[in-house]
């Protein structure tokens, strides 16, 4: 599930689709049969709007510049004719980083044991926002260890949410890339 910011664009058949869903919808397919995983769409400005595309490899490999070039043509391509987007934009490629952002409830397992921030769209315990460890997922929940204990976060309510920098992070990002 990719997440981000409504956006504009709906004709009568995307209504209920925001327009980052959209956008997703159309290049997904084709940046996947290039070998990388679609990680984030998130369009941003009124004016001078910018669309970041956000992958990377689906062999855990490095995401290097050639790749970034290689998608920025295709999804060029496939927006060109799809023409989502009201207005001209800047196309923005990139990886996730170290600090990753986490848009899947997947993503929430593979990086337990990492320190991450999470915004919730709905409060819990009442609180909106959350830093600590990840410990993992439970059903649709994410269980994180913070400074009051153990909290469940649905996933569903989750707003945005990332991995922290931390020595440890970066020490297993060096890891596994050699």
């Amino acid at each position: 599930m990719l997440r981000g910011r409504p956006g504009g664009a709906g004709d009568g058949d995307h209504d209920n689709v925001t327009l980052e869903q959209r956008i997703a919808e159309i290049i997904r397919p084709a940046i996947e049969d290039l070998g990388f995983e679609l990680i984030r769409v998130l369009v941003s400005g009124q004016r001078n709007k910018k669309l970041q595309v956000m992958a990377e490899p689906k062999d855990g490999s490095a995401m290097n510049v050639d790749h970034c070039a290689v998608i920025s043509r295709t999804v060029s391509a496939l927006l060109d004719v799809e023409d989502p987007i009201d207005d001209h934009y800047v196309l923005e490629v990139s990886s996730p980083g170290i600090d990753r952002p986490l848009v899947k409830l997947a993503d929430f397992a593979k990086f337990a044991g990492f320190d991450a921030r999470v915004e919730m769209d709905v409060p819990v315990e009442g609180r909106r926002r959350f830093s600590g460890r990840l410990l993992g997922i439970d059903g649709t929940d994410v269980v994180m260890d913070v400074a009051e204990g153990e909290v469940r976060l649905p996933f569903a309510d989750i707003q945005k949410s990332k991995l922290l920098m931390t020595d440890e992070l970066i020490a297993a990002h060096q890891q596994a890339d050699g």
